[in-house]
């Protein structure tokens, strides 16, 4: 429409914070759980305004996201152009899993209560209707580095090309201001990890440790993880917005990155997968997965801001009409002695209703 305004993106490129909570959940069967949904994305923004106004120096932000099947069934057509499950990949002993997942909530602020809060009054809103899949809370590491020592997210555009980078524009422009988001929750072997010499994580990796400087390419294996995530068509580099973090339970040996990336098209992430997990060219895989493996694996679509607040409940459903009784023929009728079906001529007879 002429002179229409642009829409509102959700918060994807917001600063880092301390503090996240990654929220994924299934959609229950029922007849309840379509309508419930469809109230509850108007009611988001409000929902938010009432937890952050409790701190507004908290840098809360939340950002949702929708998987393919329940897109189609809250939302039907027309469809995000390139809106599909989590593709999976096996590559040797290597497996990026794809799980179960339909609706994503990635909440971020200072502090960790905010989160937890808004989290719960989310919670509150559906619970009724989806089955949690996973809950994780994710805490900044020291300076911005991850649980294997190195620092996370270096490379990640800024200011205008952080949304150049994650929001679409007219290549889909019916859900302009949308953008695809791909998470997978990740486990290390930090024993296995730590015996390896500080040079050896370095290659791994393609940076120094302590001082975060990118390896010079006559030095840098072609495996390292930094190379193989380098994504250029036509001499460009296309970037993705990470926001990972580290998360863990020491007591349990578990100690793990969440893996959290945006960007305006699936298929950018979809090639760093298959570089790691396959390798470039094959075999030439990313040496970090020998330390790391994939519990979780899922795409979700987010949509504008705009296009939430838009969403309407869905109208009441109309009774059926009674239909009345048919009549009873009485036995004179010829047409049923005759053996005929009693419904006339077909060529003068019939009504359209």
């Amino acid at each position: 429409m002429a002179g229409s305004l642009p829409s509102l993106a959700q918060p994807v490129a917001a600063p880092l914070t301390r503090a996240a909570i990654f929220l994924v959940v299934t959609l229950n069967p029922g007849s309840d759980t379509r309508a419930t949904l469809r109230s509850f994305c108007g009611d988001i923004a409000a929902l938010f305004r009432a937890v952050e106004f409790r701190d507004l120096e908290g840098g809360l932000s939340c950002v949702v996201g929708f998987g393919s099947d329940a897109w189609d069934r809250l939302f039907g057509a027309p469809r995000p152009a390139e809106l599909h499950r989590f593709r999976e990949i096996r590559a040797g002993a290597r497996h990026a899993v794809s799980t179960p997942g339909d609706l994503l909530f990635h909440i971020r602020a200072k502090r960790m209560d905010l989160c937890f809060e808004l989290a719960t009054q989310f919670m509150a809103r559906i619970g009724n209707v989806v089955s949690p899949v996973d809950e994780v809370q994710g805490f900044r590491y020291f300076d911005n580095r991850d649980l294997m020592g190195f620092v996370d997210g270096t490379e990640n555009p800024r200011a205008a090309a952080a949304t150049e980078a994650v929001l679409i524009g007219e290549e889909d422009a019916a859900f302009a201001g949308g953008s695809y988001v791909i998470v997978q929750k990740y486990l290390h072997d930090l024993e296995a990890w730590n015996r390896l010499p500080t040079e050896a994580q370095e290659r791994i990796i393609g940076r120094t440790k302590l001082s975060d400087i990118e390896l010079d390419d006559s030095v840098k294996p072609t495996s390292a993880h930094n190379a193989l995530t380098t994504i250029v068509e036509n001499g460009k580099e296309i970037k993705i917005l990470r926001d990972n973090m580290p998360f863990g339970q020491p007591a349990r040996g578990e100690f793990g990155t969440y893996f959290i990336g945006y960007s305006r098209s699936p298929r950018t992430i979809e090639q760093m997968l298959d570089n790691m997990f396959i390798g470039r060219p094959p075999g030439n895989y990313d040496r970090l997965l020998d330390f790391s493996r994939a519990v979780t694996g899922n795409l979700f679509f987010v949509p504008s801001a705009t296009f939430l607040e838009n969403v309407t409940e869905d109208p009441p459903a109309e009774p059926e009409a009674e239909v009345p009784d048919p009549p009873v023929p009485s036995p004179s009728n010829p047409s049923v002695r005759d053996g005929s079906l009693g419904i006339g001529s077909l060529k003068g007879d019939l009504r359209h209703e």
